[in-house]
């Protein structure tokens, strides 16, 4: 007997062959989606008032480690951590079923590590609830034309746990800039669509083993998704990585700091000086940074002149840059044609609140004595052009 499909005589046997293949294939299918579901995460963190949504997945059992990307936690240092909640042999997709029940499902997590440029972050967790394992890495990452899956958590519908599957396109080293920073990581790229909130959750491989990180949909391109490939996670857990910032406002506050936002990634701390006058010192709210080397830029203003330094002033800048503890004298331009003289220095990101402190302290003494040489007569400046115009350049 044989059967017409497609105005084609195939054989049943070859047709039963198929039906029974894409039967096992969608098994296989469960089964790697009931694996990796145990060690998803849906990782909620808040920063600067507001409230982001994402994924992650469990890589260390013993030592309570999730991954998830930078770009999830952003300035958080802690994060609320849910694992599937499992009945009838089903995970429970609602949303508010586990936000309801926060205190009793939910698991406090502190953001140790962030690495930028490969867009990861690590989360310690407090406990681990009972049912739920770590991924299993993958020795080497997939190649082009194998199958992925992966589980995430999108904001595009209502349920949780949302499976999807592709297949690779390619690997390769990948260098762009999103809203986190600049990134370059080795790319797992693959046609699986994902989602907001799908990032930072698992990739594996037809063996349930992680082969990379969902972090980007492209918005140029139809079904060309980039994914951290697991070298690069790998590294990242091996290497030796240290606390990551705490916020700003945080590590003044901490420091018993009164402070004033201002226009542009500022922050403003007033300084009385030992002759009574007020010395604003200023300090960026967003971190720069290369490789693990995160830092915070801490500066402030001398003087504003009409015309540019004497080569006698200047060399007397500069030989003060060589001598000074901290920093450097910068000279810039303003679009009016005025000439700032501003002292500034970079601080390491993770450094404590009381060196922050001091450093910021520093800069104003230091500033305050210079103003006087720089400025026979009083000058009047305006701290809010003085800081557009320092961040412009």
């Amino acid at each position: 007997m044989k059967l017409l499909i497609n105005s084609l005589f195939v054989p049943c046997a070859v047709v039963a062959a198929a039906i029974f293949s894409s039967g096992a294939v969608a098994k296989a299918d469960v089964g790697v989606y009931n694996q990796t579901l145990q060690s998803t995460a849906w990782v909620l963190a808040k920063s600067e008032g507001l409230t982001s949504s994402g994924s992650g997945v469990l890589v260390d059992s013993e030592k309570k480690l999730l991954i998830t990307n930078f770009h999830v936690v952003g300035n958080a240092r802690t994060a609320v951590i849910f694992f599937p909640e499992i009945k009838g042999g089903k995970p429970v997709v609602e949303r508010d079923t586990y936000l309801k029940t926060v205190n009793k499902i939910g698991v406090k997590g502190r953001v140790l590590a962030v690495d930028r440029k490969r867009d990861l972050a690590l989360i310690e967790l407090d406990n681990i609830p009972r049912g739920i394992a770590a991924v299993k890495l993958a020795e080497t990452s997939c190649g082009p034309g194998e199958t992925v899956h992966s589980i995430g958590n999108p904001q595009s519908t209502e349920a949780l746990w949302v499976y999807t599957s592709g297949t690779v396109r390619s690997v390769y080293q990948r260098q762009f800039r999103s809203g986190a920073g600049d990134h370059d990581f080795m790319s797992l790229e693959t046609q699986s669509p994902i989602n907001q909130g799908d990032s930072g959750g698992p990739v594996v491989n037809a063996a349930g083993e992680l082969v990379g990180i969902s972090q980007s949909l492209s918005a140029k391109a139809r079904l060309v998704t980039t994914c951290v490939d697991i070298s690069e996670v790998k590294y990242f857990l091996e290497s030796d990585w240290k606390l990551a910032p705490l916020p700003i406002t945080e590590i003044l506050e901490k420091a018993e700091l009164e402070f004033t936002k201002v226009d542009g990634d500022a922050l403003e701390v007033s300084f009385e000086q030992t002759d009574k006058t007020k010395q604003s010192v200023f300090v960026t709210a967003e971190v720069e940074y290369f490789e693990q080397a995160d830092v915070r830029k801490v500066w402030a203003l001398a003087a504003t002149l009409k015309e540019a330094p004497s080569v006698e002033t200047t060399m007397k800048l500069l030989q003060q840059s060589a001598q000074t503890k901290l920093g450097a004298w910068s000279i810039e331009r303003t679009r009016q044609g005025d000439f700032l003289v501003i002292y500034v220095c970079k601080i390491d990101a993770t450094a404590t609140p009381r060196t922050l402190k001091s450093t910021m302290e520093y800069v104003a003494k230091l500033t305050n004595l210079t103003r006087k040489d720089l400025t026979p007569a009083e000058t009047n400046t305006d701290p809010a052009t003085v800081l557009n115009a320092w961040l412009s350049n």
